[in-house]
């Protein structure tokens, strides 16, 4: 396999949640590697074409728009869009912000993949990349809707694989674990330091290493893969020890 397959050159792609930290760097990748993108966010992010992925009819809208942008053709996905700083005890969790992480991560995902479809469908070799979480298998404390949000992606994508691969859509997920994005830099530096000596890496993953693997996903190279769940997180969750005698 020459390295040629592996680079998803001439897509035409629309990223969600464009402006954060790993949105930003996975719209560079893919306009590295060739690709055409239409750049999403929510309003007042600054994106070229903004939308609130909770609104069906505003996602029916900023898809259309972006299909515009990229000649009316689309062949991928990148489900990026989420909120990750709703913080409370699960007792004390609210109905609201209940909602609003899973009616941004989970169904916001699914209306704009859903009003993809029939482009994805008729480009023949569509493909959709789910952002997830490792909080969706290993859970975290503080933040029960955006794990149950994340879990739900899984399920999600899966099913879509099935449903949607027969038409030539392939759905995949990356669970990416801990990040270095300007809200994990910016926690306190003791936090840090536990996170990442959970990590067996010993560091935080760089936004390019992520971007990578979802640039992979949309390649040549990854034609068979359907339905996979692809954590990138330097091992996080795994036990660091070793057996000593």
């Amino acid at each position: 396999m020459t390295p040629a397959l592996t680079v998803p050159a001439g897509r035409r792609a629309i990223v969600t949640g464009a402006t954060g930290g790993i949105g930003r760097a996975i719209c560079a990748a893919l306009t590295e590697a060739g690709c055409t993108v239409a750049a999403c966010d929510a309003p007042g992010t600054g994106a070229p074409i903004t939308f609130d992925v909770r609104d069906r009819f505003a996602v029916a809208a900023g898809v259309t728009e972006a299909l515009e942008s990229l000649g009316g053709v689309c062949d991928a996905v990148i489900a990026n869009a989420g909120v990750v700083d709703t913080i409370h005890r699960a007792e004390r969790f609210s109905d609201e912000d209940w909602q609003l992480d899973l009616q941004t991560n989970l169904t916001g995902t699914f209306n704009v993949a859903q009003a993809a479809f029939d482009a994805l469908a008729a480009s023949g070799d569509g493909r959709v990349v789910v952002i997830s979480s490792v909080a969706a298998e290993i859970g975290l404390p503080g933040q029960v809707a955006y794990g149950a949000s994340k879990a739900g992606l899984v399920g999600m994508a899966r099913t879509l694989a099935a449903e949607w691969g027969p038409r030539g859509v392939r759905c995949n997920v990356v669970m990416p674990g801990m990040i270095a994005t300007p809200k994990v830099l910016g926690m306190p530096p003791a936090l840090r330091e536990r996170l990442q000596a959970m990590v067996p890496l010993r560091r935080f993953g760089d936004v390019e290493e992520l971007a990578g693997v979802v640039a992979f996903l949309l390649s040549p190279a990854a034609g068979y893969v359907n339905g996979a769940v692809l954590r990138v997180d330097g091992g996080f969750g795994l036990s660091p020890g070793a057996m000593t005698g």
